[in-house]
């Protein structure tokens, strides 16, 4: 046979075929962090993702090898900034604005943290793109507030619980499910800025 396709290398001409449109890729990255949230990491497959996309699992494959390695470029794809942006000109009205942001998707992101918890352990790139997508930039976000604060003169650069700003607000989301069965909302999240975050900040 003299045909191109038959001239050219494998490697080219898988890669011509496993072209995906950025809207077809992201459907299959959406697809399969939904069923994450909702079945867990461990009974998602590759398999259940094409048919839930009406593709080929061989294209899937193709793409990204590995389930972790397809579940850390759907996080990737998926990454998102909610706090930044945030001044009010005041470190406890910014604060209550993080709360509220933070209560607007903390079921969808706090079921999707429960749900890696353990794969994380196990995947060193899935670890890293949980944290690039979902930790690492709030908290830059949360630094950048509490950097504001210090400059205005609002708290004392040596105060040493802003150093745990960020574990207090992602601890908080991450722990009410376990001790009530309900996700942190707006609300209870703007009550524990204002019960335990300002006070430990030595704000009223």
């Amino acid at each position: 046979m003299t045909s191109q396709a038959a001239d050219e290398p494998e490697t080219v001409v898988a890669s011509r075929r496993s072209k995906l449109t950025p809207e077809r890729e992201q459907e299959f990255f959406d697809a399969v962090l939904e069923q994450i949230r909702e079945c867990g990491y461990d009974s998602v497959t590759m398999d259940g993702v094409a048919t839930s996309t009406r593709c080929s699992k061989s294209t899937l494959y193709r793409q990204w090898k590995t389930k972790p390695q397809f579940v850390a470029a759907a996080l990737r794809a998926n990454r998102q900034v909610r706090f930044v942006g945030i001044d009010t000109g005041s470190l406890a009205g910014d604060l209550r604005e993080v709360a509220r942001a933070a209560g607007d998707w903390s079921g969808r992101d706090t079921k999707l943290l429960q749900a890696l918890a353990h794969a994380v352990t196990q995947d060193r790139e899935l670890q890293q793109a949980l944290r690039e997508a979902l930790v690492e930039p709030e908290v830059c976000a949360l630094h950048e507030i509490l950097r504001r604060a210090v400059e205005r003169g609002e708290v004392a650069a040596d105060q040493p619980a802003l150093e745990y700003v960020p574990a207090m607000m992602f601890g908080i989301l991450r722990v009410r499910p376990y001790l009530t069965g309900e996700y942190a909302d707006s609300d209870y999240l703007v009550r524990f800025v204002e019960a335990a975050v300002l006070p430990a900040l030595g704000l009223t």
